[in-house]
């Protein structure tokens, strides 16, 4: 399995982007982290601000799915992936990917972006994308205390986000290095990508009684 943690060290073409985002290892002793936290807890949080105006004006009813949340957590998305990479011990890469995943997900299923399911599927997609590129991972159980989740909630999203993609999830270098270029673009500009805003076809009855007691870390 190929890191791009590696892959983006030695990637001549894109490399001073690689570097920008906080790609690369830049030596031991480094603990500030990397700039591509920020820029893709930056879209993100656009696209639920903007996603939110719309359904309330547009008067549209989002249709609840597995990702959804009774209430907002209260960990605002900048938080919520903070605290991931902290504890994860995940690549900065990872979170390009799993921000592809996302991307991938919300257009196969129409899923609007909002603040009721944006943190599992961010936990989900970060996980996934661990268990693809990275060399070394944790199991679900750890990961779902670090997330605030239930392991066997955590299971249960891992394998409807994983049917949603259709197990597709290799990421090209050519799309990998696109996507960097992307997202400083997007945070420079301060402009948001456009996303219909369609409710999701697949309605998922779930249960609340999870075995987790990290779980209000996450709103039910």
């Amino acid at each position: 399995m190929v890191n791009m943690g590696t892959l983006a060290d030695t990637e001549v073409a894109g490399s001073d982007i690689y570097v920008t985002l906080g790609l690369t290892e830049l030596g031991k002793g480094v603990t500030r982290p990397p700039q591509i936290l920020q820029l893709v807890s930056l879209l993100l949080e656009k696209a639920v601000k903007k996603n939110e105006v719309l359904l309330d004006t547009m008067q549209i009813k989002d249709v609840i799915t597995m990702f959804h949340g009774l209430r907002a957590p209260t960990l605002s998305i900048r938080q919520y992936i903070d605290r991931i990479f902290k504890y994860s011990g995940c690549s900065p890469s990872c979170f390009i990917v799993a921000h592809i995943y996302i991307d991938r997900f919300i257009q196969r299923m129409n899923v609007p972006l909002t603040s009721l399911n944006i943190h599992r599927l961010l936990i989900t997609s970060v996980v996934v994308a661990a268990k693809f590129i990275d060399d070394a991972f944790f199991n679900n159980a750890y990961y779902a205390k670090v997330g605030g989740v239930g392991t066997r909630e955590l299971n249960r999203l891992e394998m409807k986000f994983l049917f949603s993609l259709d197990f597709r999830l290799y990421v090209s270098v050519e799309t990998f290095q696109k996507h960097c270029f992307h997202l400083e673009k997007e945070a420079t500009l301060g402009l948001q990508i456009e996303r219909p805003i369609l409710s999701c076809g697949i309605k998922e009855n779930w249960p609340h009684n999870d075995d987790s007691t990290y779980a209000p870390a996450i709103a039910r």
